[in-house]
C-alpha cells in the first residue's frame, strides 16, 4: 500500500514537470523611512536597509521542530559561537522557526517563557547584524498526522471525518499529505473561523514582542500551507491554484496581517503559497489595497530529487525522465513564477528554503539560478536539529555540519558552494551578478543612487582568496584595503553604472 501510494505521487510529480524589466525605486528615490531600529523595508522588489541600499541575503534556517520548539543553549543548539560563525562566514540573515505551538500552546494563552527563550538567539544574531524572519513553521499541521508546529487544540478541530473512519496516515514526511485525511483536515482548518482567529491571535503575540526588534526583516505567516483536498488542481500547469484566493489562503491570510498590524504597522508581512505550485501552476495572491510591505516566499525543492532523498531508495535510476533534465527546466520555472507572482501582488520575492540534501549540483543549480536573477536565499538549514520531518530523513545531510555540536566539522564542499562573494548591500539598483563557485570569478554591476551608506560586499578570503583576490572597479573607489573581507565601496560623481570583478590570486 505504501509503496502504491508514494509511486502515485512520483508519478503526479513527474508528469506535472513533463511540461517544461523589473519594477525598481527610481534613480532619486530618498531612503525609505520607518522605525528607529534598523530594518528591511519592501521598495519596489527590492529589499532596502535604513541606509536606502538594496539589500541581497545569504542566509539560513533555523527551526528546531520537536518540544520546546527552540534551540536550546548548548553546542548542539545555539550558542554565540554560532552567530559568529554565520557572520564570518558570511550568512546575513536567518529564517527563525518561533512555531505557533510554542507561541501559544492554548487556545487564547501566549507563552511569555517561550517567547523569552527564543529571544537569547534572536539578540545573539542581531548583535551580529544578521537579519531575522519569524517564521510560522508547520509540517504535516501536528503530531497526529506525525508533524509539528500546529497546537493541538486547532489540530483536533481540524480532523474530520475522514480521519474518524480510516485513522490517521501513517506514512510519514512528506507523504501524508497526499493521503485525503489530512487533506481533509487542512479544508477544514482553512475555514474554521476559531482557527482562524486564534492563528491570528498568535501572530499579533509576535509582533507585539519584537515589532521594533533590530534586524527584523518580518513576518512569514505559515510554511508550505496545504490546499487540502484540491491539492490535485495546483500540479497542473496554466490552469493555476485557484484555492490560494477563492476564499481559502489569502483570505486566512490576510486575516493574520491585519492582526500584525494593529501592532505593528511597518514590517514586511511574508505570505507564502501551496508548495505544489512550484511545479508549474501559477499562483493567484493578489495586491492588498493600501498595503505596501508584503512579501512572497517561496520554496525551491525539485521534486524528483526531494523524493529520492526522503525514500532513500534507488529508484530514480528507474524512471523515464532524468533528475538532471528535470531539475533543469523546474529551477528557472520556480524563479520566474515567484518574481511573476510577486509583482501581481506589490511584493517583494525571497527563495526562504532550499537544498536539505548533499547533491552538490542541485545547491549549484539554485544559487547560480537565484544570482541570475538577483534573488535572495535562506538554505535549509542550519543545523539538522534532530529534524522529524525533512526529506533528508535522519540522515544529516541537510547541516552545514558532520556534528552538530562541533563547528569544526563544517562540510567544506556544501560551503564551497553556499559561502560566496556577493553584494550585501548597494547604493544603486542590481542589475547582473555572478559567482563560479570553482573559479572564484565575481561580476557585478548596478546602477548607483543616492544612499547614506557605501556599497558592501562580502569576500570570503579564507574559502575562496586564501591567497588574496585582484579588483577591478569602474564607476565607484574602494574604502577598504587590499584584500579586504568586507569590500566597501563609494560611488563616484556622474557615474552610470559600477561594474565590480574579483578574482583570485
Amino acid at each position: 500500500m505504501r509503496n502504491t501510494l508514494i509511486r502515485g505521487a512520483l508519478a503526479a510529480l513527474a508528469l506535472a514537470l513533463a511540461g517544461c524589466q523589473s519594477s525598481t525605486p527610481s534613480a532619486g528615490s530618498p531612503p525609505p523611512g520607518g522605525s528607529e531600529a534598523p530594518q528591511l523595508r519592501r521598495e519596489g522588489r527590492w529589499l532596502v536597509d535604513p541606509e536606502g541600499r538594496v539589500v541581497l541575503l545569504h542566509g539560513v534556517n533555523m527551526v528546531w521542530k520537536e518540544a520546546p520548539f527552540y534551540p536550546p543553549a548548548t553546542a548542539e543548539g545555539f550558542l554565540a559561537q554560532d552567530a559568529d560563525w554565520l557572520a564570518r562566514h558570511g550568512f546575513n540573515n536567518a529564517r527563525i522557526g518561533t512555531l505557533w505551538v510554542g507561541v501559544a500552546p492554548e487556545r487564547g494563552t501566549v507563552d511569555q517563557d517561550y517567547l523569552a527563550q527564543w529571544d537569547r538567539t534572536i539578540q545573539l544574531l542581531a548583535s551580529r547584524r544578521i537579519w531575522m524572519l519569524f517564521d510560522f513553521h508547520q509540517d504535516l499541521l501536528g503530531p497526529a498526522y506525525q508533524g509539528e508546529g500546529v497546537p493541538d487544540w486547532a489540530v483536533e478541530e481540524a480532523k474530520g471525518p475522514l480521519t474518524t473512519l480510516l485513522g490517521a496516515p501513517s506514512f510519514g514526511f512528506p507523504f501524508n499529505y497526499f493521503m485525503p485525511q489530512l487533506s481533509e483536515a487542512f479544508d477544514r482548518f482553512w475555514a474554521s473561523e476559531d482557527i482562524r482567529d486564534g492563528f491570528a491571535e498568535a501572530w499579533a503575540a509576535v509582533a507585539r514582542r519584537w515589532k521594533n526588534q533590530p534586524y527584523s526583516m518580518g513576518y512569514d505567516l505559515m510554511n508550505e500551507p496545504w490546499a487540502g483536498l484540491d491539492y490535485p488542481t495546483c500540479l497542473i500547469p496554466l490552469t493555476g491554484c485557484p484555492w490560494h484566493d477563492s476564499g481559502s489562503l489569502q483570505p486566512f491570510f490576510d486575516h493574520a496581517r491585519r492582526a500584525i498590524r494593529a501592532e505593528d504597522p511597518h514590517n514586511i508581512v511574508w505570505f507564502q503559497s501551496q508548495p505544489l505550485t512550484s511545479t508549474g501552476a501559477p499562483t493567484g495572491f493578489t495586491a492588498i489595497p493600501g498595503e505596501e510591505q508584503l512579501g512572497f516566499s517561496f520554496h525551491y525543492y525539485c521534486p524528483l530529487n526531494t523524493l529520492g532523498n526522503a525514500l532513500q531508495l534507488g529508484i530514480l535510476d528507474a524512471l523515464p525522465v532524468g533528475l538532471d533534465d528535470t531539475c533543469q527546466a523546474f529551477g528557472p520555472r520556480v524563479f520566474d513564477q515567484a518574481r511573476a507572482q510577486a509583482d501581481r501582488m506589490d511584493a517583494v520575492e525571497l527563495l526562504t528554503e532550499f537544498g536539505a540534501t548533499e547533491d552538490m549540483q542541485v545547491l549549484l543549480d539554485v544559487t547560480s539560478d537565484a544570482d541570475e536573477r538577483l534573488v535572495g536565499w535562506q538554505y535549509w538549514q542550519y543545523k539538522n536539529w534532530r529534524d522529524p520531518t525533512t526529506e533528508s530523513q535522519g540522515s544529516g545531510d541537510q547541516s552545514l555540519f558532520t556534528d552538530d555540536a562541533d563547528l569544526s566539522t563544517a562540510k567544506t564542499a556544501k560551503l564551497k558552494v553556499l559561502v560566496r562573494t556577493y553584494p550585501q548591500a548597494t547604493a544603486g539598483i542590481p542589475q547582473s551578478l555572478s559567482f563560479d563557485p570553482d573559479t572564484a570569478a565575481f561580476e557585478y554591476r548596478y546602477t548607483p543612487r543616492a544612499a547614506r551608506g557605501p556599497t558592501e560586499i562580502y569576500v570570503p578570503l579564507a574559502m575562496h582568496y586564501p591567497s588574496g583576490y585582484t579588483l577591478e572597479v569602474t564607476g565607484a573607489r574602494s574604502l577598504s584595503p587590499a584584500n579586504a573581507g568586507l569590500l566597501r565601496l563609494e560611488n563616484l560623481a556622474g557615474a552610470a553604472e559600477v561594474v565590480v570583478r574579483i578574482a583570485k590570486r
